[in-house]
């Protein structure tokens, strides 16, 4: 399988993830906090809408404007790159400073984030259907916080569905608390 295809089906995952694990749930659970420093599932939610307004439309650019000339089957890496996904990918534990305006903490939120996200999942899937289509080895995605810095169109994909994985993890995290809270 593909790397592309990989992305693809996490994505479709967490979009199902997403849509059975919070749907049902009321406000006041989704905007649960197990501690007064983490993020409720919202939070979690709309750090994740934060990227993902600004990554969707970045790529979809740089894919558009980048086709390939042959398909390209495999993903090179950058130093960045590799840096970047280290950082995000859900195995790695340690927390991370998030910038500022990324920030979702104590924010007034409601389902139109969780609407939201699902949105951007059905936009990525789009995404990650048309970037067959082009050179995943260009280097055209322009990093978020440093736009000085770009990430290759393929691992730029990457980032973004391992990104979205960890914190929809840490979404299912605080349900999982609120629940074991509701039953002691």
């Amino acid at each position: 399988m593909s790397t592309l295809e990989q992305l693809f089906r996490t994505t479709e995952s967490l979009r199902e993830t997403v849509s059975a694990e919070f749907a049902s749930l009321d406000l006041s659970s989704l905007n649960f906090k197990p501690s007064p420093a983490s993020w409720s599932i919202l939070e979690c939610l709309e750090h994740l809408n934060r990227y993902s307004r600004y990554y969707n439309p970045a790529l979809a650019k740089a894919v558009a404007g980048h086709p390939a000339a042959s398909c390209v089957e495999s993903i090179g890496y950058s130093w960045l790159g590799k840096k970047s996904l280290e950082m995000v990918r859900p195995q790695n534990k340690k927390k991370y400073k998030t910038a500022k305006h990324m920030n979702p903490g104590n924010s007034a939120l409601g389902r139109a984030t969780v609407e939201e996200f699902l949105q951007h999942q059905r936009e990525l899937l789009d995404l990650l259907q048309s970037a067959g289509q082009a050179n995943l080895n260009k280097s055209a995605v322009p990093v978020e916080f440093f736009k000085l810095l770009h990430l290759r169109i393929g691992e730029a994909l990457e980032f973004v569905v391992v990104h979205q994985e960890r914190h929809v993890q840490q979404a299912v995290r605080v349900k999982q608390l609120l629940l074991e809270q509701a039953v002691a």
